[in-house]
């Protein structure tokens, strides 16, 4: 099963009509990454399928209210529904002392261990991996420390010949030891090679990259070229690239320029300011420079 990408919100910091700050979930298989965890943002999932206790870890680009104050909420309901899993949250140093803050002035002992991974705002560096995916985190250019994620999949273990498994019977371990790269010494002492048994899983590995709040910044396009969706904010369009210059976000053309640069499969734009209603004007724009952009939308799912 692919990665599949849940848009819970993609306003900037005013929220306009039903639009609320940025909050998007990652699915892999049955457990979901949030990213970023803006205000509102646990009234948004049910809705979307996506199971509040499957969330499992959550990872915050910056410490600008639109992008994290819904994050207090959500560990407190995960505390009041009666949570035992822990819950890993990814960010920089101040906000562990926020959540401190605020539990303890709530007088609150969360059920579940809570573990904070502080984030260093000017490294990129893998910040979390397992059996079947890397994640990593670069700088971004914004007014405050900010970063972005990279979110890589593994390739996926070889596939063992089904009739040489029913044909010697092998177990879970024997498999295991297979798909680990070694040959299969039969009963008999016959040696059956690695690549006379296996051969290359078909399923190709898929990339997320996520780009909150950052002014056009190439240095970026190292840490995310090639990915099959990258999120790039676009707070306004090529008119005002004055105002998005003074205020270290992106244009349309901006993000969209990065994703021709980097040469990603596909664009997803977002954190439009609260003056734009509708995004068929900055989808438009985006599109003649990058014709695969997508306009982020709230209840939007993506198989990436």
């Amino acid at each position: 099963m692919s990665l599949k990408l849940f848009v819970i919100g993609c306003g900037s910091a005013t929220p306009v009509g039903q639009r609320i700050s940025s909050a998007f979930a990652l699915k892999k298989a049955s457990e979901y990454f949030l990213i970023d965890c803006s205000e509102g943002t646990q009234m948004r999932l049910k809705p979307l399928g996506i199971r509040m206790n499957k969330i499992s870890r959550v990872f915050i680009s910056h410490l600008h209210g639109d992008h994290y104050f819904g994050l207090v909420c959500l560990l407190s309901t995960l505390h009041l529904f009666g949570r035992k899993e822990p819950m890993h949250v990814y960010g920089h140093a101040p906000l562990k002392d926020i959540i401190d803050l605020q539990m303890k002035a709530g007088n609150t002992t969360l059920c579940y261990p809570l573990h904070f991974h502080e984030i260093k705002p000017n490294q990129a560096t893998v910040i979390y991996e397992d059996e079947t995916i890397v994640v990593s985190t670069f700088p971004l250019l914004h007014s405050i420390p900010t970063n972005g994620f990279l979110f890589q999949e593994k390739k996926r273990a070889v596939n063992i010949s089904k009739s040489f498994v029913e044909k010697y019977k092998l177990s879970s371990k024997e498999i295991y030891h297979i798909k680990n790269g070694n040959n299969y010494t039969d009963k008999q002492g016959n040696i059956h090679l690695f690549e006379d048994i296996t051969s290359p899983s078909p399923y190709k590995p898929k990339s997320f990259a996520y780009c909150s709040d950052t002014a056009y910044y190439e240095d970026i396009i190292p840490y995310v070229k090639g990915a099959d969706l990258l999120y790039h904010e676009t707070t306004f369009m090529d008119d005002m690239k004055d105002v998005a210059l003074d205020k270290l976000h992106a244009t349309t053309s901006e993000a969209a320029t990065i994703a021709q640069k980097a040469e990603v499969k596909r664009l997803l734009i977002g954190h439009y300011s609260a003056r734009y209603s509708s995004t068929e004007p900055m989808l438009n724009e985006a599109r003649k420079i990058f014709p695969q952009t997508i306009a982020a939308e709230e209840g939007l799912i993506i198989d990436i």
